[in-house]
């Protein structure tokens, strides 16, 4: 592809780099100790600290005046003044790596090292004096221009084509959009912190599966050619985790990439992170209470408070949840009693409702249509949706008290599921049955219901004891917990269309 003027000029500078003798990608190392947020916060004119830095990153911004100039160097904790004097990084009779490097050769985008000491200059700011300047990696692509003053970002970058596919841009420009990733990775350590002084063990279990199972959804398929088999990338890792407590863990957890061949929009991806754990001798009360506290602590850690603002909403994970039966949902949202009603009764039901539905569609997914279109919206505050009908959830226990429906939950915050718990279904019998009913489901053209996995009716059959599993989305649970509105926020490099055509580069220096 033709390159662009500035593209073209930016090659001739390292050219001309080489000329002079200076390697624009040196392999030695480069001896940081210390970063713009560590100056920033530890820096006392009196104490006269900081006086031998090493800092490196790139630079953001240059003012030239003759023999002196100043930068911006941005790292990975934010970004700092420097001062760069002619005479104090050539204090020989040979300038040229202040007049022909760093005032003609350098630009915008490139990773420079400085060394040299902190002060404050005469206007207040502080900065790092060089003493001495190294060019670390030459920048060829010119960077979108965001005009920063006074701490406030103008014409900051925000198309998302731009975003998304180019993060490695986002980050640099938007360096506010660092902090969503960071505390991802905090809420993913509290969680793991959690778990483990809960007695449970961190695992891995297969993402390529003979037979795609724990949920309900269309796989993706792959061959494998040694075997000269079909193989799925995962869609749930929940039947390999119970089988582990077949074989005599207590508590098993998993972070896991899960995948579904399925629609993409703001709070869906095709990859995702998943979290998957199961408590032996535990049933889904308790699952509620250990939900609780989990989410609580996570938002104390990653926001300093159990208040978290989502699309405008005030949401607090602190305390006790609201527990409302599915039915009772709908009869409450909805105005009507579903509860003991045939297929044929809910078909009808749904089409009085104006509900949309497909003629595949079984009573379970006829009550979710329902439920989906008049409840989930309604539920702002975490609630807990519990009590399933046995048609929704072919792995849970049957209700202790009443056996049309399932010891099951889901956690709804700002209208979405962030959250799926059973009593773990450990009837082979009966698990046997709800294979086949969703074995009969998939003939009718239902192409998201559940393999018979007769693997794992084998391994209940040697005896799973009583079970509460829960699943999560990490990524929408990044969501709410940062206050993110779509999932491509929150994932470094979300699944888009391929780039077919180079788009005009536009932006300048």
């Amino acid at each position: 592809m033709a390159l662009s003027e500035q593209e073209l000029l930016r090659r001739e500078s390292l050219a001309k780099l080489r000329e002079l003798g200076i390697e624009p990608y040196p392999a030695a190392e480069y001896p940081v100790n210390t970063n713009a947020a560590e100056i920033e916060a530890g820096y006392d004119p009196e104490k006269n600290n900081f006086q031998e830095v090493c800092i490196a990153g790139r630079l953001m911004s240059r003012r030239i005046m003759g023999a002196a100039s100043f930068g911006e160097l941005q790292d990975e904790t934010g970004r700092i003044q420097i001062y760069v004097k002619r005479d104090e990084i050539c204090p020989d009779e040979d300038k040229t790596m202040y007049n022909t490097v760093w005032k003609r050769l350098l630009d915008i985008g490139d990773v420079i090292g400085i060394k040299g000491f902190a002060f404050i200059t005469q206007t207040g700011q502080l900065s790092v004096h060089a003493k001495e300047l190294t060019l670390l990696s030459k920048s060829l692509r010119v960077l979108p221009i965001v005009k920063e003053q006074d701490g406030q970002v103008f014409d900051a970058v925000t198309d998302p084509e731009l975003r998304y596919r180019q993060r490695y841009v986002d980050l640099i420009i938007n360096p506010q959009v660092k902090e969503t990733f960071v505390k991802r990775a905090k809420i993913i350590a509290t969680m793991r912190e959690y778990f483990n002084q809960a007695g449970c063990l961190e695992v891995e279990t297969p993402i390529l599966q003979s037979i795609p199972g724990g949920a309900t959804a269309r796989p993706f398929i792959t061959h494998h050619n040694a075997l000269d088999i079909p193989l799925y990338l995962r869609i749930a890792n929940e039947l390999y985790l119970k089988r582990l407590i077949v074989g005599g863990y207590s508590g098993v957890y998993e972070f896991a990439k899960d995948f579904r061949n399925e629609g993409m929009d703001k709070t869906h991806n095709p990859e995702f992170t998943c979290m998957e754990i199961y408590v032996a001798y535990k049933d889904y009360n308790w699952m509620m209470k250990f939900v609780e506290t989990m989410l609580a602590k996570i938002s104390q850690n990653v926001n300093g408070t159990t208040v978290v603002n989502i699309g405008g909403n005030e949401v607090d994970f602190g305390g006790t949840y609201r527990r409302l039966p599915i039915l009772d949902a709908i009869r409450e949202y909805a105005g009507v009693d579903v509860k003991g009603m045939s297929e044929d009764e809910l078909r009808d039901t749904c089409k009085k409702l104006h509900v949309d539905i497909e003629p595949s569609m079984g009573k379970g997914k006829l009550i979710d249509a329902i439920f989906g279109t008049f409840c989930e919206d309604k539920l702002i505050q975490p609630t807990f949706v519990t009590d399933y009908p046995v048609e929704m959830s072919p792995l849970t226990k049957r209700h202790r008290e009443d056996p049309t429906l399932t010891e099951r939950f889901e956690l709804f915050v700002c209208g979405k599921e962030l959250a799926n718990a059973y009593s773990e279904l450990n009837d082979p019998i009966d698990q046997l049955e709800r294979f086949e009913e969703q074995a009969r489901l998939k003939s009718n053209g239902d192409d998201e219901a559940m393999f018979i996995d007769y693997d794992f009716v084998r391994a209940l059959e040697y005896g799973m004891p009583p079970t509460s599993g829960l699943g999560m989305g990490i990524d929408r649970l990044t969501m709410f917990m940062t206050g993110q509105t779509t999932i491509q926020d929150v994932l470094f490099f979300p699944q888009m269309r391929p780039e077919k055509v180079k788009k005009e580069d536009k932006t300048e220096e």
